[in-house]
């Protein structure tokens, strides 16, 4: 029925902003509304209030976002007492809520997602990144594909579930937390810290897998389940400086410029783990041919140079090796004095096992040069790989084996890092994983005009409502999504 023209003076603030979404539905969104489940449509509901609230850390709030999605699963009829929005700072708030087993026999297993986006200037997007869009095979808006995507999906599972009365052998909980792009100390951190035992589980699924098409073929199902470590350092130069007239011998910009060129040059060990290893083995059979002939040499011990070198030819080197590299640049006061400081950032992503502080030596040594600063902007945070166990593993291929037949499950290693290390160094394996499928190359997370596939969307949405019943069920009685 198409909405009227006048609005009803009586409507509220929040009813008159859905009065306005459906007024304003393009013919595409209104076809697509009527091809999908109902399951499906609760979903997308979901997704697009989530992307159209803004929660970056200048202008955002994720206790909003928190507390719309609390308020949608008390009203389905979960507790109040197990839905919580805890706050630990202005514009930072989480959402715990546990959907709870009538008999449990297992320890909870966790979703967590997280909810806090980076910035999108408006002027740099096509179209306003808050506004949820849907064109052609996508869907368009900031946090489309990092993370609200899994944030609705796991909010809209729950609610299937409750409304078709599952009852689960372990409790299921959802996390959906703040400040997982801007730094976790009101997010995961906070959690771990204050609230342990509202986050206490067996195992936690996270972002950080995916899969991958290539040339329209699903040939990979990731999962994540380990990643590098984030270690940024700040080189410094300092000077007397003086007047441009005269140059000196030591300008502080050249000396840091030399500096950054040697970093530059060097190349860090050669380094396979547990995951690396089993995801280079694994996808060998996926890989094109001149790839993946080279896989059986990468494996050797020891390893093929030739091998080597082919593979970080095509961008693979970040997966076997520390990479350190220069991302920010600040120098001089005045266009006609001598620099006194110059100053850069390195962006360091280390292998899991490598010491922090070997790094910062390392990079001493490369630069050579002692009138150069190298100093840690923070802390470093290392986590351990996950173990690749079988009740975790075996559900994830068998559901992949069902929904793309052929395509491999391949452990992997973030080069980026998650708030699943901080579970991890709070002994909670973390796994990575959603079936959410992207083209290879065509990734926009944290960039402009961020979009994921419809279809992905809703297969994701499959794929983790079977992953979290296999999970929380015997095999017998594990629901038919199809079928609800």
């Amino acid at each position: 029925m198409k909405p009227t023209r006048k609005v009803p003076a009586l409507l509220t603030k929040g009813l008159l902003t859905a009065w306005l979404s459906i007024a304003v539905m393009t013919a595409e969104t209104k076809a697509l509304a009527e091809t999908l489940t109902e399951h499906q449509q609760l979903a997308l509901e979901i997704f697009r209030q989530l992307v159209e609230t803004d929660t970056t850390h200048s202008t955002g709030d994720t206790g909003i976002a928190a507390q719309k999605m609390a308020d949608r699963l008390v009203a389905e009829g979960f507790p109040e007492q197990d839905v919580r929005v805890l706050v630990n700072a202005p514009g930072k708030g989480n959402l715990i809520a546990r959907f709870r087993s009538p008999d449990p026999v297992l320890k909870p297993v966790l979703f967590l997602a997280h909810i806090d986006v980076v910035e999108a200037d408006p002027a740099d997007w096509s179209f306003d990144p808050f506004i949820f869009r849907e064109q052609a095979e996508h869907f368009y808006g900031r946090g489309t594909l990092d993370d609200k995507d899994e944030a609705a999906i796991h909010i809209a599972n729950l609610i299937w579930m409750k409304r078709h009365k599952y009852a689960p052998n372990r409790d299921i909980i959802v996390a959906l937390t703040a400040d997982e792009e801007g730094g976790p100390e009101n997010g995961v951190q906070f959690l771990l810290a204050e609230y342990p035992e509202l986050v206490d589980a067996a195992f936690v699924i996270n972002e950080g897998g995916g899969g991958a098409i290539v040339n329209g073929k699903y040939v990979t199902n990731n999962v994540q389940t380990a990643e590098k470590v984030y270690q940024s350092f700040t080189l410094e130069v300092t000077n007397p400086g003086g007047h441009s007239s005269r140059p000196r011998e030591d300008n502080a910009i050249y000396q840091l410029a030399a500096a950054l060129t040697r970093i530059g040059g060097h190349r860090f060990p050669f380094a396979l783990n547990e995951t690396t290893r089993a995801m280079f083995a694994a996808s060998a059979a996926t890989l094109p041919s001149e790839l993946a002939k080279q896989i059986p040499g990468l494996l050797k011990s020891p390893p093929d140079e030739d091998a080597i070198a082919y593979l970080e030819q095509e961008s693979y080197g970040a997966l076997f090796r520390t990479t350190c590299v220069a991302t920010q640049l600040q120098a001089g006061h005045a266009e006609n004095a001598l620099p006194q400081r110059a100053q850069a950032t390195v962006n360091c992503r280390i292998l899991p096992g490598t010491a922090p502080d070997d790094v910062q030596k390392t990079l001493s040594r490369v630069v050579a040069d002692q009138q150069v600063s190298i100093t840690p902007v923070q802390p470093a945070t290392p986590s351990e790989p996950s173990p690749l166990v079988e009740h975790v593993m075996e559900p994830i291929r068998q559901i992949t084996e069902d929904m793309w037949p052929g395509a491999a499950v391949v452990p992997s290693m973030s080069t980026g890092a998650t708030d699943g290390l901080f579970f991890r160094n709070a002994g909670t394996p973390v796994y990575g994983v959603s079936g959410i499928f992207y083209a290879v190359g065509e990734n926009r997370a944290h960039g402009r005009d961020e979009r994921i596939l419809k279809r992905s969307f809703f297969d994701g949405l499959e794929f983790l409502f079977r992953l979290t019943t296999a999970y929380t069920s015997s095999t017998d009685d594990a629901p038919d999504p199809t079928r609800l």
